[in-house]
């Protein structure tokens, strides 16, 4: 499977650049990802919800780490779910923006079958990256995942990303969302 997706985050890059690269962060954002511990200066062990209640777990090594630029890694050897990928942040146009491109590739296994029944749960590789930086962009412009009166608890079927109803964090929650 190989996915790109890009989103504009209006934030500086430094800022979205440092929300990322401190990997704890990425499981406020990515749906299926319970936990990111970091192991090492370049490595790093990451825990997934998968179907079927499923759990993977596997190491990760950075293979690239260009200060407000880009962020590359892959999964090591032994991975359940073999991934890389870079994440670029790029000054947008508009000169206060930040475009975060995402390019990852892995192998969900079990070849055309696991695609097809990954998408018959509704777990669509190309969506969830979508939705995934969608949330990346709610987390840093309002500093939580957004969810209206009708929908608090995400989906129903998972209990994704439950949330109070929109409202803005007070200055102390924003400081701790962000590690500024």
């Amino acid at each position: 499977m190989d996915l790109t997706a890009t989103t504009t985050v209006r934030r500086p890059v430094s800022e979205v650049y440092t929300f990322w690269r401190r990997l704890e962060n990425l499981p406020t954002f990515m749906e299926h990802l319970d936990e990111v511990r970091t192991t090492g200066e370049k490595t790093s062990t990451w825990v997934a919800s998968a179907p079927f209640d499923r759990k993977v777990e596997w190491e990760a090594v950075l293979t690239e780490d260009v200060a407000n630029e880009r962020i590359g890694w892959r999964s090591a050897e032994e991975a359940d779910v073999p991934n890389q990928g870079t994440v670029s942040f790029v000054l947008a146009p508009d000169g206060v923006s930040t475009e975060v491109h995402v390019h990852l590739v892995y192998d969900i296994g079990a070849g055309k079958l696991g695609k097809a029944v990954a998408k018959y749960f509704g777990e669509e590789p190309h969506q969830q990256l979508d939705d995934d930086l969608r949330r990346l962009k709610q987390v840093l412009e309002a500093g939580e995942v957004v969810r209206s009166d009708g929908a608090p608890w995400g989906k129903r079927a998972r209990k994704e990303f439950p949330q109070r109803p929109a409202q803005p964090l007070t200055a102390e929650e924003r400081r701790e969302v962000l590690g500024v």
